[in-house]
Formats: C-alpha cells, sequence, structure tokens
C-alpha cells in the first residue's frame, strides 16, 4: 500500500456558461508546477472530450514560490468546452 500526501485535486467544477474550473495542489513542495499544469490540463481535455468539443483555456493561476509551509504547488485553470473551427 503506497501513502501519498494530501494532494488535492478537485476534478472539474462547472462554473456556468460551459465554463469549468480544474485544480491541482501538490502535498509537498517538491512537486514539479509543470507536471501538475499537465495532469489538469489532461482532465480538462477528457472533459470536453466527452461531448466532442476542445479545451478553450481562459485563465489560469498557479501558487507563487517560495513553496514552503503549506504554499505548495498550485495550479487552477479555468476553461471552456468549444467546438473546434
Amino acid at each position: 500500500m503506497t501513502l501519498t500526501g494530501c494532494a488535492a485535486n478537485s476534478g472539474i467544477i462547472p462554473m456556468g456558461g460551459n465554463t469549468y474550473m480544474v485544480s491541482r495542489q501538490a502535498a509537498t513542495g517538491f512537486t514539479g508546477m509543470g507536471t501538475l499544469k499537465a495532469e489538469a490540463m489532461r482532465e480538462a481535455y477528457s472533459e470536453c472530450n466527452k461531448t466532442g468539443k476542445m479545451v478553450k483555456v481562459l485563465e489560469t493561476i498557479d501558487a507563487k514560490p517560495p513553496f514552503i509551509l503549506g504554499n505548495y504547488p498550485k495550479t487552477e485553470i479555468r476553461f471552456k468546452c468549444v467546438v473546434e473551427e
């Protein structure tokens, strides 16, 4: 059995108007921001693929270093699912 830290993953949160939010937060300060962003984007693409649409990123919000004392790497992505042009 593997124990992981208290990583926080929001899942897909509907925000109304075909807009969604997904976030990822590391359990420690040693996880790279790129990994968190990639995981969040994969989840966003998976959500939009359910309806045959593409992701349009509206905003990204990242935690600022230093990553200590509970300020761990975190990314939040707000997006819409849109028809590919």
